[in-house]
């Protein structure tokens, strides 16, 4: 080979290697934002308008229907069962189909040679054409892989089972989060008003004491320690407003409105309080029952259980079927087409010595998957236990905060008669209605807490909000199935999902 087809070759390599080189483009920001303008079109679509103000229940359907984790959840369901329906294509039997052309550039002929004299016994011959059409179709089917594949199968449909069962959770998640959040933006639907009423009564009563203070009227001192209180008085308002402010945006966030929206709140006339109808041992025995956790990880056991059925299975021999047709274009051939079948018996002796070893590892897979579910028994019954004294604190919590905000809406209603009568100055006004206002405050979210607390005994019970089936996928049809629910469990009902 001389230099220049060395260089050749060389050159011929590397353009092959670069050809073959793999490079990665940056996405281009113009494709980002076409994906961001889309996405947000996708997120709101084809949810049913807000019609007036919004009940407590109609949120909670609005996040079960809407909210884009339950979204995802419901997808994966889904995808599950159609891996459980591809799961059950692998029972069939394997079936191939071949058809194609076969030639040479040459006569496929031979000749024989005797193996004692080693002398050609035969002057050269073929029984082939140089070129050929074939078609084949053959179908062979093991009895072992159809068990262990219909073990499998049912191993997939347990694993949908457990995709249904995080959708329970996801779907009980949302409605404690809506619940909680609804409540604490009734609140601030309620106080925000006020406090910007009295933020600006704050303001004006600062400055007119700063233009007092700036043409030195009275004493210095009582005047700057008066701006202070004021200044005190709006911080507190503040955090006040602070606190309410982000309530409906969390609140829009969960039902899956778009955030800015302008929603508004059914008005609760009262304060009812939720009482508790159904005993801790009931609670208990459903909890243990029904605890999407833990049938998630009865489940799991019986995965688990039918691991070690396949690795026993594996260690028997399989018999095997063989069924095919076949076609060959060869003009030598007496029978052009013609059909084969077979039984045989197949038996892996690996999965013999292997076997024992897989059985040990499925068996303590199926201990694991116990010695867990028992775990998180005892934390499921802690939960439970938690819940329901969270809900006897916020219980006292909300009727101390009822009374406080009873006392302070009297004491203001004398300190403005006083106010009229100058017998108090604006300060100790404004210091008695930041007060009420407090109050009022602390009793609002109180009895947030205490909703919120009453939904989480049933939420840790294992409770599902919604029955199994709904008559209509209608946002009215789920709130009245949401309502029918609670209305069972303040009645001391309870059912099994």
């Amino acid at each position: 080979m001389n230099k220049a087809q060395k260089l050749f070759s060389v050159s011929l390599l590397a353009l092959i290697v670069s050809g073959c080189a793999v490079t990665s483009k940056p996405i281009d920001r113009s494709e980002s934002e076409q994906r961001a303008k889309s996405d947000l079109v996708d997120m709101y679509k084809d949810q049913e308008p807000l019609n007036g103000p919004l009940t407590l229940h109609e949120a909670m359907a609005r996040a079960v229907k809407y909210n884009l984790e339950a979204r995802l959840k419901v997808m994966e369901e889904a995808m599950a069962q159609r891996q459980v329906d591809l799961a059950s294509f692998d029972m069939l039997p394997r079936m191939a189909m071949s058809a194609g052309y076969a030639g040479r550039n040459n006569v496929g002929a031979s000749s024989s040679q005797s193996i004692q004299t080693g002398t050609q016994s035969l002057e050269p011959s073929t029984s082939q054409d140089r070129d050929r059409r074939v078609a084949d179709l053959t179908m062979v089917w093991n009895v072992l892989d159809f068990g262990v594949s219909y073990i499998s199968a049912k191993q997939q449909g347990d694993q949908r089972l457990i995709v249904q069962e995080r959708r329970r959770k996801v779907v009980n998640t949302i409605v404690q989060d809506v619940r909680s959040a609804y409540w604490r933006a009734l609140a601030a639907e309620r106080l925000l008003t006020q406090i910007d009423s009295l933020m600006a009564r704050v303001e004006k009563a600062q400055t007119n004491s700063e233009a007092m203070s700036d043409q030195r009227v009275g004493d210095p001192v009582q005047a700057l320690s008066y701006q202070r209180a004021l200044i005190e008085a709006t911080r507190q308002l503040e955090d006040q407003r602070r606190a309410l402010s982000l309530a409906k945006t969390e609140l829009a966030t969960l039902i899956n409105l778009p955030l800015g929206s302008d929603l508004k709140l059914a008005a609760q006339s009262d304060y009812e309080v939720p009482v508790l109808k159904v005993g801790l041992s009931r609670l208990e025995d459903e909890a243990l029952a029904s605890r999407p956790e833990l049938r998630e990880q009865d489940y799991q056991t019986r995965i688990s259980a039918a691991e070690t059925r396949k690795a026993m299975l594996r260690m028997l021999p399989g018999l095997e079927f063989s069924a095919g047709g076949h076609y060959d274009s060869n003009s030598f051939l007496v029978n052009q087409s013609w059909a084969d079948y077979g039984v045989k018996v197949t038996w892996n002796l690996f999965n013999v010595i292997s076997a024992p070893a897989a059985i040990n590892v499925a068996k303590a897979g199926e201990s694991v998957a116990s010695a867990r579910r028992q775990a998180m028994s005892i934390a499921i019954l802690a939960q439970l236990y938690v819940a329901n004294a969270n809900y006897q604190e916020a219980l006292r919590q909300f009727k101390t905060s009822q009374q406080l905000s009873k006392l302070d809406g009297q004491i203001v209603g004398q300190l403005r008669n006083r106010y009229k009568a100058n017998s108090i100055g604006e300060l100790d006004l404004i210091q008695g209605e930041l007060n009420t206002l407090q109050a009022d405050l602390r009793r609002d979210l109180s009895y947030a807490d205490l909703r919120n607390a009453y939904g989480q005994i049933f939420a840790s019970a294992g409770l599902d909000p919604l029955p199994v089936t709904l008559e209509s996928t209608e946002i009215k049809s789920i709130a009245s199935a949401l309502a029918t629910r609670e209305d069972g469990w303040a009645q001391g009902k309870i059912s099994t999902p």
